[in-house]
């Protein structure tokens, strides 16, 4: 108990008294998990729109892949991250290895197939009748998507959520692929971790409270846009 009070005064010590390296850890975890959950948007709610609404050979198959990939080990994705960027690796000549960007990648891969099924999920939830609808009102088929997603949108936000979730959540890939370098590769749960290695619970603390008071903050501003009452 006397380390989860110490561990709280801590936190609140860190932040008010503006901790150059605590603020420099939060920016860089907003930054790395923030592109990367950008990236399984841009990459997730589309291939979950397409497989929804698009019956083809292998469909099955694919979805059974998605699914898969949504509880895809962390560290099974920063091994296979760490080969793709190696020096003698097909990416190696990129030399990303052990910065932000490998970061990026590796959050990517984890959070792209969750965002993917949770879209997948909310478009096969609508009513079949309501794109025939639309189209027989004379929409076009970019317009039906548009409106679709919009009828969506609820469950859609909740994708991002979780995507957020489990890109600034996760630490076994950070820590392969970026090295959790001071200064460069340090986030939130790669740090944690470190404090925890050397016995120094009381800091350990103080950096899961202040990710836990991060992810509260950016999941109540979206919840707030999911819950707002619509117009009667």
């Amino acid at each position: 108990m006397d380390l989860i009070v110490e561990g709280l005064s801590r936190a609140i010590v860190l932040l008010f008294t503006g901790d150059a390296e605590l603020w420099r850890v939060i920016w860089l975890s907003l930054l790395v998990s923030g592109t990367a959950t950008l990236l399984s948007l841009l990459l997730g709610i589309p291939a979950g729109t397409f497989l929804a609404l698009t019956d083809f050979p292998g469909r099955r198959i694919i979805v059974s892949l998605v699914n898969t990939g949504m509880g895809l080990p962390p560290i099974v994705v920063g091994l296979f991250v760490t080969i793709l960027l190696w020096r003698s690796g097909p990416l190696g000549f990129l030399r990303l290895l052990y910065t932000p960007a490998a970061m990026v990648i590796a959050q990517c891969v984890i959070a792209t197939p969750i965002v993917t099924g949770l879209t997948l999920a909310a478009m096969q939830a609508l009513n079949p009748r309501l794109r025939l609808q639309i189209l027989a009102l004379g929409a076009t088929r970019f317009q039906m998507l548009w409106l679709l997603m919009r009828e969506a949108r609820l469950p859609l936000l909740a994708a991002v959520m979780a995507g957020f979730g489990g890109a600034i959540s996760e630490v076994g890939a950070s820590i392969m692929v970026g090295g959790n370098i001071q200064g460069q590769t340090r986030v939130l749960t790669t740090a944690t971790v470190m404090e925890t290695s050397r016995g120094n619970f009381a800091m350990a603390i103080a950096l899961s409270l202040v990710l836990l008071v991060l992810m509260l903050c950016v999941n109540a501003f979206l919840t707030s846009i999911q819950q707002r009452k619509r117009p009667l």
